[in-house]
């Protein structure tokens, strides 16, 4: 759902140049250094394994055929992998769950009037591309959990259909009520798309794949070059995961055939007006239509014609959806611990895609198959690690993060009890090493980092990011956090982007509050062109992904060095000084954006009251002043800041008494990792964040009107930029006191390593 391709490094923290000279014969977390050459010498015969010949072979087989929830082929490649997990020597099963996955019955977009058209709402075979010709059973342009519907009414474009959009378009005059909205992907969430449009009264909502996005803008169409070509339809789903991720019907349990259901009237995610994505081909046709003012200039994409914002002639929509429940198949795969069996490496991929799903997923999943037949090998060879290590192949991410979220509710309380760390991939491709993680585990991955060399050019994968961030920092139109990632890069560390949604990491750091790791490499193949759509297919991830399958390789490699590492180290390799400074630049990032809506709310009331945005309005067009918004009143982040402060010591005196721990005896060496394992649920709250409960993370969480995007500090920053302000007050108090927890377990982590 979510790669790397389209999230490289965002949100990234601490960046750096520096080779780390001595990284190889340095201790590893965890480890004493006769450990860290064992453990070095065990991951050189991990990778002795690896094949790209093998990832390939896997990646065509299981992109062969239409492979969304519910297909003959999606559940082939459940048993496929089933009976590969066991000849590898893996205990195997699969866990089926019953959930909530409407699929089209009848469709139908025209454009009534004078010219009428009618869309085309499937995908032509693309010459050269073999799978593309396989479409029985294949999806047409369809987004999952929109509402039912059958609407007449005009049409109106909505740029991308953001909140900002909204407030520009009142200020032209222009409503949305009664209409239905056409509005370009990008910008934010697909399924923010038509709530907002659902929200500001619309009826109905089109979503299109702009060529200035992901078209012949940047690069040549599909099949000359990687990029969205005129026929190209993005899928995806539009359930509200900003709230709840997983089943509709089912919400905090296992969705088991015997669950309890709620009412579909009732399932707070499903969304109730009917939205379609088209091709850029088909919408040229629509926006064609429209008259009305003609578009701000940030809202013209690349289509040949004038992008009027309406409205326009009629435009009759129609979605009918088979809302009967479908088969989910997770396949779970363990190597039971030899020493701390009851301590999990959890390390998962999801299988289905939206058609054939060579990038996104398989991609990834293949190299995880990959990773999965080097550790049985060694297992069937003798070795075992020391904590159990949880293989997963999670079905239906793509709809609403379903197969992993009901496998994480099912198991809740046993992985809260259990889990050290969950390890996440999604698609994969050439280029870059990004990562998305719990702030402990920064230090894990850059080390790991450090030790996978680059195919293309021999260093290692984190001094290649490194090298990428710098160079970004300093062309000319670099971006504020370009320059600031730029700059940076001086530490020599490995950046991680904060976790927000759109893969499967959601349910177990948001939910249950396990620490995670969400990786993978992008920014050099090229596949954004063809994401969710019937050309994502084998022969085009093997010219324009991934050619070589070297990056499958670089990405066993590294989450194979993260699952060894985790499940083999005396004490769990989590270390906390990145969290105490980073939740501290956060504090004084919400103390800045106060200061900033402060000064801001006073300077537009000034221009109110000066009439000067009537003054400045040009008299032959429709103009409205924006809304005169409340004053921002003072902040007491006292708490937060108290708690900050002690964290920081907290942090310091472990991270220095894990450094310069000997041997523990077991009693103690137990009693510091079960203090680890729960340090990230000190994190979370079990009241959750405003308006939804599931996300109980107090740190990171999707935002509310960003989707896939995290907000960091979320229970404050939203309530702050939403100025609820006794709501930002109280989420100071509840965020200092799960820091304040935090520390209270690291104090005694610390005090049992120093004896």
């Amino acid at each position: 759902m979510r790669t790397f391709r389209r999230a490289l490094l965002c949100g990234g923290l601490s960046l750096g140049l520096a080779s780390h000279a001595g990284a190889q014969t340095a201790p590893l977390l965890g480890f004493t250094p006769q450990g860290s050459a064992a453990e070095r010498a065990l991951e050189a015969k991990f990778d002795s394994s690896l094949s790209a010949d093998a990832i390939r072979a896997r990646l065509q087989q299981m992109a062969a055929e239409p492979n969304q929830v519910g297909s003959p082929h999606d559940k082939a490649n459940a048993e496929f992998e089933l009976a590969q997990f066991k000849a590898w020597g893996w205990d195997a099963h699969i866990e089926v769950f019953s959930v909530l996955y409407p699929t089209p019955k009848a469709e139908s977009l025209e454009l009534l009037g004078d010219q009428p058209y009618k869309a085309q709402l499937t995908e032509p075979p693309v010459a050269g591309d073999a799978t593309s010709a396989r479409t029985d059973g294949a999806l047409p342009a369809y987004v999952a959990y929109g509402g039912d519907g059958d609407v007449t009414a005009p049409l109106v474009y909505v740029n991308y259909g953001m909140p900002d959009d909204y407030k520009a378009l009142a200020r032209m005059g222009v409503d949305v009520r009664g209409k239905i909205v056409i509005v370009r992907y990008g910008a934010g969430w697909r399924g923010l798309k038509p709530k907002l449009a659902q929200e500001h009264g619309a009826v109905g909502c089109i979503i299109y794949s702009d060529p200035a996005d992901d078209g012949y803008g940047p690069g040549d169409a599909y099949p000359k070059g990687a990029w969205r070509n005129e026929n190209g339809i993005q899928r995806g789903s539009v359930m509200d995961m900003p709230v709840r991720a997983g089943d509709p019907l089912t919400p905090d349990v296992g969705a088991t055939a015997n669950a309890p259901r709620i009412p579909i009237a009732d399932a707070n995610t499903i969304l109730k007006i009917p939205t379609l994505p088209i091709s850029y081909g088909q919408a040229q046709h629509f926006l064609a239509a429209l008259g009305g003012p003609v578009a701000p200039k940030g809202w013209r994409g690349a289509l040949p014609l004038t992008y009027h914002v309406g409205p326009a002639a009629q435009v009759h929509l129609v979605v009918q959806s088979d809302w009967s429940q479908k088969p989910l198949y997770d396949v779970i795969a363990v190597l039971k611990g030899s020493e701390r069996p009851d301590e999990w490496v959890v390390r998962g991929n999801h299988r289905d895609g939206w058609v054939y799903g060579a990038e996104d997923p398989l991609s990834g999943q293949s190299a995880l198959m990959e990773e999965a037949k080097s550790l049985g090998a060694m297992a069937k060879a003798g070795w075992r690690p020391r904590r159990t290590i949880v293989y997963a192949s999670w079905d239906g991410e793509e709809p609403g993060l379903l197969g992993s979220t009901e496998w994480a509710e099912a198991h809740a309380a046993e992985l809260q009890a259990k889990a050290i760390v969950y390890i996440n991939s999604d698609g994969n491709g050439r280029g870059f090493l990004g990562t998305e993680a719990s702030y402990s585990l920064r230090a894990l991955l850059d080390q790991a980092a450090g030790d996978v060399k680059d195919p293309e050019t021999g260093v290692s994968v984190r001094q290649r990011a490194l090298a990428n961030l710098a160079v970004k920092g300093a062309e000319p139109g670099a971006t504020e956090d370009d320059k600031k990632r730029g700059k940076a890069a001086a530490s020599g560390v490995l950046p991680i982007g904060d976790l927000g949604s759109g893969s499967d990491y959601s349910p177990f750091v948001q939910h249950l509050g396990l620490a995670s790791i969400n990786l993978g490499f992008g920014g050099e193949g090229s596949s954004a062109g063809v994401y969710h759509s019937a050309y994502d297919t084998f022969e085009h991830y093997d010219r324009f992904g991934d050619p070589g399958f070297h990056y499958g390789v670089a990405l066993a490699q590294t989450s194979g060095r993260l699952v060894l590492r985790t499940a083999n180290a005396e004490i769990a390799p989590l270390r906390f000084t990145n969290l105490a400074d980073t939740v501290g630049d956060q504090v004084e990032e919400l103390k800045k954006l106060t200061r900033t809506m402060r000064e801001r709310t006073e300077a537009i009331d000034k221009l109110l009251d000066q009439r000067a945005y009537s003054l400045a309005a040009d008299p032959l067009l429709s103009s409205a002043p924006p809304e005169r918004e409340a004053a921002v009143p003072e902040i007491d982040f006292k708490a937060l800041e108290d708690a900050v402060t002690r964290l920081k010591a907290s942090a310091k005196a472990y991270d220095e008494a894990a450094a310069s721990a000997g041997a523990l005896k077991p009693e103690r060496r137990n009693q510091v990792n079960a203090l680890l394992q729960g340090a990230e649920q000190s994190l979370t709250d079990t009241r959750g964040l405003p308006g939804r409960p599931w996300y109980r993370h107090l740190i990171y969480a999707p935002g509310l009107l960003t989707g896939y995007g995290s907000k960091t500090l979320p229970g404050v920053r939203e309530a702050l930029e939403s100025r609820r302000w006794p709501e930002a007050g109280e989420f100071v108090g509840r965020t200092a006191a799960v820091l304040q927890a935090v520390s209270d377990r690291l104090d005694k982590a610390t005090a049992l390593l120093k004896g």
